[in-house]
């Protein structure tokens, strides 16, 4: 299964072939590279805000209890947390910067392994790739490895340099559409809220 966390998307999916695929779960609100950004810019970082919460979050100390938003099946939610940060970050001054990072940073993660070990239990599948520019998070990476450690499990990441590159994402997927017999001819366009299924 592969799980994608980007500024666009939060999904989980079965991944039948490089062409078919089964949506397990998906965010029903925002997605988390998108609470990621809007909580780095209320904190007067720099865009992209994924990167600068990881590392604040690195000198900070995961003590402020966030909501955790756990939806029966595998859906995922990340408003609440993320507006949870941000009125924190409004009227709690003496609160440090650092650790509201870190407490967003290890309470959004846990949201997400909570769904993957679900996920893990109800289809068997112990073989999980993180994909999507969220997968080069250091603390999702090494708690998603100690995950594995813990249910057996292989967990695979993109190189960090192929995260956030779209190009080589959309070469791949039409690669395998190309070889499968999909082509399309030069009045394609663009569509911007195509589904994956």
């Amino acid at each position: 299964m592969c799980l994608i966390i980007s500024g666009g998307h939060t999904h989980l999916v079965k991944i039948e072939d490089y062409t078919k695929f089964e949506i397990l779960g998906k965010t029903r609100d925002d997605a988390i590279g998108e609470a990621f950004d809007k909580v780095a810019r209320v904190m007067n970082l720099s865009y992209p805000g994924g990167p600068k919460v990881d590392k604040l979050a690195k000198m900070g100390t995961p003590n402020i209890d966030l909501p955790r938003i756990h939806l029966e099946g595998l859906d995922f939610s990340f408003s609440g947390i993320k507006t949870a940060v941000i009125n924190l970050n409004h009227n709690k001054k003496d609160i440090m910067k650092e650790d509201l990072c870190a407490s967003f940073e290890e309470t959004v993660t846990d949201m997400l392994i909570q769904n993957v070990k679900k996920a893990i239990k109800q289809t068997g599948l112990k073989k999980v790739a993180l994909a999507g520019g969220v997968s080069a998070n250091s603390f999702i990476r090494n708690k998603f490895l100690e995950m594995g450690r813990e249910l057996d499990a292989k967990i695979y990441f993109p190189e960090l340099s192929l995260c956030t590159d779209n190009a080589a994402m959309i070469a791949s997927a039409g690669y395998y559409r190309y070889i499968n017999g999909e082509t399309s001819d030069l009045t394609l366009n663009a569509v911007p809220n195509l589904k994956l299924q």
